[in-house]
């Protein structure tokens, strides 16, 4: 006969009874924190650790999405400024577009503006409103209206004053002459109409010369 006399049951890793257990006899169990029961180290040990895991993995998930928030919102501080310092000069952005069209842009004052342009596209400004591109609401204000059958639908023909984005954001809206389709007018072919067919006896015209010839006879 084969006793088993180890006191930590291997199956249930309760403590046994003092008592020696019968073959085939379950060894009986004892509830948790009841006095007398010696826990197991190594099961008490794995226990806190998959408890110390799982705050740790909590923690480092709230500061993941806590830098996630702070980066977030300190791109949108940066873009707001720089879109609030665009704006002031939009001004002398119209005034170095009207001199370029004058033919006034020239010289010294062309390298300071085109500087400025290029400075200003490279932080994040884009200029847009150009004749022919398709009419938006959302970024165009129509001043000007007018129909033509050269058009399939409502298209820019005039930029009055150029638009404004920042990034997805929308700057100024750009100030344009719209144009809708007329459909062309359609010129009616001339109906002739023609005589209708009579069923009445038609008398050809008789020869003055016959009668002549008559009168002449009879005298």
């Amino acid at each position: 006969m084969v006793r088993d006399r180890r006191r930590i049951d291997p199956q249930t890793g309760q403590v046994r009874a003092a008592h020696e257990q019968a073959p085939g006899a379950a060894a009986p169990t004892a509830a948790p924190g009841s006095p007398g029961v010696i826990p197991d180290p190594e099961a008490e040990l794995k226990l806190q650790l998959e408890e110390r895991t799982a705050d740790l993995q909590r923690l480092q998930a709230e500061y993941a999405n806590y830098r996630k928030r702070i980066d977030r919102d300190r791109e949108v501080v940066v873009t707001t400024a720089k879109a609030a310092v665009t704006t002031e000069l939009l001004a002398v952005l119209d005034d170095i577009e009207r001199a370029e069209q004058h033919g006034d842009l020239t010289g010294a004052f062309k390298s300071v503006a085109d500087k400025l342009v290029a400075t200003l596209q490279r932080v994040g400004l884009e200029p847009f409103g150009h004749d022919g591109e398709a009419f938006d609401p959302s970024v165009h204000e129509a001043v000007q209206h007018s129909t033509s059958p050269d058009v399939s639908g409502p298209t820019v023909t005039a930029v009055l004053r150029r638009g404004y984005k920042f990034g997805e954001r929308l700057v100024r809206a750009a100030l344009v002459a719209v144009t809708d389709h007329e459909p062309a007018e359609v010129v009616d072919a001339e109906v002739v109409e023609e005589p209708a067919a009579s069923n009445e006896w038609f008398e050809p015209p008789r020869d003055d010369s016959d009668r002549s010839g008559d009168s002449s006879n009879q005298n």
